[in-house]
């Protein structure tokens, strides 16, 4: 945190009491939350952006879709759209967000994906529409206190716990920290590789003022897939020039420094989106490094925007790869952690 950063601190104080009131509102009923038709499970964070939120629901599909039927809720941050919207084929980014289009484009084959600002009203209308869903994940809804959901999954980065920052505008929470409470189950996302146990007690230890007594912590890493084609059918080679659009793209850095020979690197915005002015920025690089005949690497959120534009000017030109990004949890973590939710929602 900068050192300026106290200079909001008053602003910080006046954000964190407005939460908080509202959160007794609605823990004491005077504010009413609605429950869904439909069991819910929410994956969601007390700061803003860059927690994993997106591995972390692409975990549970992967993990969760032979045993219930499942549909996706999100936001749909970034869109130029409002209201209740499914996912199709034809869908774009500025429709529905590059998130659920992500996921859309790896499991729609398989689950139903939504958006809609409303959750409460997006739920009712998923289960006039698809009455068989028996659990829908929502992405991002962990401050959405008008849905009264039935399981919250709370992520915070090794790197940035909740317990070391600040309301804003002094820090990045969206609430006080106290809000970790309703969290069922916390994920501590982005652990170096092979934490030590220690370390994890540690954490441990530092969380357990703001949760409950019986709230189980979790610890997850970022794992990184085989590079495949956006656009095209040229086998991946290197060099490379990285692509990214991340709340923090250092981790994808160091990864791909270690992996492959980087050449250089574009960074974006969280959410970019792509226009055609952009290509001038790409294509300045791969002009920079021509005589090495490089390739660019991106991640499948920004794929999803990138390849509107693939078949224009230098993109056309210059094979473009996508690096997927998962979720990675010790086998002991993992099957606690699905046994949990087994338990809230299948074995019923």
């Amino acid at each position: 945190m900068p050192w300026y950063a106290f200079l909001f601190a008053p602003f910080a104080l006046i954000f964190r009491g407005i939460t908080e009131i509202r959160n007794f509102l609605y823990d004491r009923q005077i504010l009413k939350s609605f429950k869904s038709p439909i069991p819910t499970l929410i994956v969601g964070n007390l700061s803003v952006g860059g927690t994993g939120k997106t591995p972390m629901v692409e975990f549970l599909i992967k993990n969760l879709r032979d045993e219930v039927k499942l549909a996706s809720l999100s936001r749909g941050y970034g869109r130029k759209t409002k209201g209740f919207i499914q996912a199709k084929g034809e869908s774009e980014p500025s429709e529905i967000g590059d998130e659920p289009l992500q996921i859309y484009r790896k499991f729609g084959a398989e689950i139903p994906v939504f958006v809609g600002e409303d959750r409460v009203s997006a739920l009712e209308k998923i289960a006039h529409r698809i009455p068989m869903t028996e659990i829908v994940l929502l992405d991002d809804a962990f401050q959405h206190r008008k849905l009264k959901g039935d399981f919250y999954c709370l992520l915070t980065p090794f790197g940035s716990l909740f317990t070391n920052d600040f309301p804003l505008p002094m820090g990045r929470l969206r609430e006080s920290r106290n809000g970790a409470k309703r969290a069922d189950i916390i994920v501590v996302t982005k652990c170096p590789e092979k934490l030590p146990q220690a370390q994890k007690q540690t954490i441990r230890h530092e969380l357990k003022p703001y949760i409950k007594p019986e709230t189980p912590v979790f610890f997850s890493e970022i794992g990184y897939g085989n590079p495949y084609p956006l656009d095209h059918l040229e086998p991946m080679r290197e060099p490379i020039i990285l692509i990214s659009g991340l709340a923090n793209d250092l981790p994808l850095i160091s990864y791909c420094k270690s992996r492959f020979k980087l050449l250089d690197v574009l960074t974006f915005p969280d959410h970019h989106q792509y226009q055609t002015s952009d290509l001038n920025k790409i294509q300045e690089l791969g002009d920079k490094h021509k005589s090495e005949r490089p390739v660019l690497l991106t991640t499948e959120k920004d794929a999803v925007k990138l390849k509107f534009l693939s078949n224009r000017g230098f993109l056309g030109e210059i094979p473009i790869f996508v690096l997927p990004i998962e979720a990675k949890f010790e086998s002991e973590d993992k099957q606690m952690l699905l046994s949990r939710i087994r338990e809230k929602f299948i074995k019923k």
